[in-house]
C-alpha cells in the first residue's frame, strides 16, 4: 500500500481524506495530543483494519472522536447529564467521556456497552471530523511503540499500512486524556490525565 503524506494546508487535503475514509481506508492526522489514525466509526471492517495496521490487541476498545457536542447523539444510546455538564466545561480538550454506546456502533469499536468519546482541541482535527463525521481514532503508532508527534514519525511506523497522513506539523504530545465514566450517579475517573480529578468532581460534590 502506498502511504501519501499531504500538508494540512493543501486545498484538497480534507477531500482526499474523505475519499479514502469513505472507501474504507485509514487516515492519520494531528490532534491536540499526538497524531491519531482512524476510520469512519460505523464502518466495522475499516475499524478492524486499525487493529491490523497497528498490531493492536483486539480486546482494546478504540475511542471515538467527534467534531461537535451535537454529534454525541450519533454515537451514544443516550447522553447522561453528567457527560453533558463535563462536555460543556472541558470540550474541546483532553477529556474522554465514557457513555452508553449507540446500538449501531460496530462491536469492533467497543465490545462493551459503553464507548469513550472526545472532541480534540485541534482545528485541523475538528475540520476533518466535521466533514466526515465521527471516527474511531487511536494513536498512530505500532502497538507498544512511542506515540508520534510528527507526520514523519507516523510514516516511520505505519508507512505502507495506511492510505494517508495529513501533515499538520508537530503536535504538543504529552499526557493522554483524562478518562471519566459518566454512566453512574457521579463521575468516576478511570484514567488520570491533564484535567485533574478535583476539577472534574468540583460540580458534583
Amino acid at each position: 500500500m502506498n502511504t501519501e503524506i499531504i500538508p494540512a494546508q493543501a486545498p484538497l487535503a480534507l477531500q482526499k481524506a474523505l475519499i479514502i475514509l469513505q472507501s474504507g481506508g485509514l487516515v492519520a492526522f494531528p490532534t491536540d495530543t499526538v497524531y491519531g489514525v482512524g476510520a469512519l466509526v460505523f464502518n466495522g471492517p475499516a475499524v478492524a483494519n486499525i487493529y491490523t495496521a497497528k498490531d493492536r490487541p483486539m480486546e482494546k476498545a478504540i475511542p471515538v472522536l467527534i467534531g461537535d457536542v451535537e454529534d454525541l447523539a450519533d454515537v451514544s444510546a443516550y447522553v447522561p447529564e453528567i457527560a453533558l455538564k463535563l462536555a460543556a466545561l472541558f470540550w474541546p480538550g483532553a477529556l474522554t467521556l465514557v457513555i452508553p454506546k449507540h446500538p449501531d456502533l460496530p462491536e469492533v469499536v467497543s465490545a462493551y456497552t459503553t464507548v469513550g468519546v472526545r472532541i480534540p482541541d485541534h482545528p485541523q482535527a475538528r475540520a476533518l471530523l466535521r466533514l466526515v463525521g465521527p471516527m474511531a481514532v487511536t494513536s498512530a503508532n505500532l502497538s507498544g511503540h512511542p506515540s508520534p508527534s510528527t507526520a514523519q514519525e507516523v510514516f516511520a511506523q505505519l508507512g505502507g499500512r495506511i492510505g494517508l497522513i495529513i501533515d499538520g506539523g508537530r503536535t504538543p504530545g504529552g499526557v493522554s486524556s483524562t478518562v471519566v465514566d459518566c454512566t453512574g450517579t457521579k463521575p468516576q475517573i478511570l484514567r488520570a490525565g491533564p484535567i485533574p480529578e478535583n476539577k472534574i468532581m468540583a460540580g458534583f460534590l
